[in-house]
């Protein structure tokens, strides 16, 4: 008993996961009990079934680990039900539990493992193919054993909520709730993170500022719900000529970013700068049918950059971006070309 309680203690406080604390249970209740297998079952409702996770087995009997026995058929069924803890003729008294007829059970004991609530998650089991008296220490073993995974099940489950809660936050602290892109902040992580990439592939980096022309007019005239939706419409326009490798996001109000790798830094960046710039400019013009209206739309002033990621900041490659597009702002104010593309270096 006192080796007992020394394994126990040294797997209750190294285990980190739920096969870490089971497994050595397995072999000690075996110890413990005499029967030859030992196993952990998790038991699936919706499905019917029960699922044999983790097994030991030492003897004439083996409990198949990962397999499925259907619910109504399991020998754990019929124990919870009776409040049984323990059978040493497993066939005579549930005479349907037709797993265990066929994989030869004769003695059984099993503690229900149930969660904080009070719900049956599973079963802890052991089995022989003989009959075995079982000893006294058995039950208080078995149904320690039971709670102690029952209480891992717990902590898995409460810090895989964590896990996901943390996911939720990062994710929502990161995207922009209107249009569903990156947000500003977002958008330069991913732009250093570029820069460096191209530093490392000797690529540029492509920078493209996107202006929404007349949008105060479109609020003042039709309010900040069509507002909202032509962002939200101009944001799905945008994503869909992208890139997949590039990354588009909402910069401000009614300005949009869009980044992404460019050609080699021994080639011209011209061509591409300027096939991005024309590509997302068309992509904002033409008719918008926001709520019962039809807006007209002449498109956005774009301005694309290709920078040098060896030296130049993901601020400043901003900036040349933001500058860009001004100048293409005025040309368009100007009527002078709808698009266009400075490069920098």
């Amino acid at each position: 008993m006192e080796f007992l309680i020394e394994q126990l203690s040294e797997s209750v406080s190294s285990a980190k996961t739920l096969e870490d604390l089971a497994r050595p249970m397995l072999e000690m209740l075996e110890a413990a009990t005499g029967l030859e297998s030992a196993y952990l079952t998790i038991i699936e409702p919706d499905k019917a079934r029960q699922h044999v996770l983790f097994a030991h087995n030492t003897g004439e009997l083996a409990i198949p680990e990962g397999a499925y026995v259907p619910w109504a058929d399991t020998l754990c069924r019929h124990a919870l039900e009776e409040n049984r803890i323990y059978a040493d003729d497993a066939g005579g008294c549930w005479g349907d539990a037709d797993a265990a007829r066929e994989l030869g059970i004769q003695s059984c004991a099993s503690a229900p493992v149930r969660l904080d609530d009070g719900g049956l998650h599973g079963a802890l089991c052991v089995a022989s193919a003989r009959q075995v008296p079982l000893p006294a220490i058995a039950e208080p073993v078995l149904r320690l054993f039971a709670r102690l995974i029952g209480q891992q099940v717990e902590r898995e489950q409460m810090i895989a909520k964590l896990d996901k809660a943390g996911i939720e936050l990062s994710t929502n602290a990161a995207t922009d709730v209107l249009t569903g892109l990156p947000n500003r902040r977002a958008l330069v992580d991913a732009l250093q993170r570029m820069l460096a990439q191209g530093a490392r592939s000797a690529q540029s980096v492509l920078v493209g500022f996107i202006d929404m022309d007349d949008f105060k007019k479109i609020n003042d005239a039709h309010g900040h719900g069509v507002g909202d939706e032509f962002l939200a419409a101009m944001a799905k326009q945008l994503a869909a000529c992208v890139r997949a490798s590039d990354m588009l996001a909402r910069f401000g109000s009614d300005e949009f970013v869009v980044i992404g790798l460019g050609p080699g830094l021994g080639e011209s960046p011209r061509t591409g700068a300027m096939a991005l710039a024309d590509r997302l400019a068309e992509n904002t013009k033409g008719e918008l049918r926001l709520r019962n209206m039809t807006i007209d739309y002449k498109g956005a002033s774009v301005g694309v950059v290709a920078v040098d990621p060896r030296t130049t900041s993901a601020e400043e490659a901003l900036r040349q971006a933001d500058t860009a597009m001004y100048a293409v702002k005025h040309n368009r104010r100007n009527m002078i070309h709808d698009t266009g593309a400075l490069l920098s270096g």
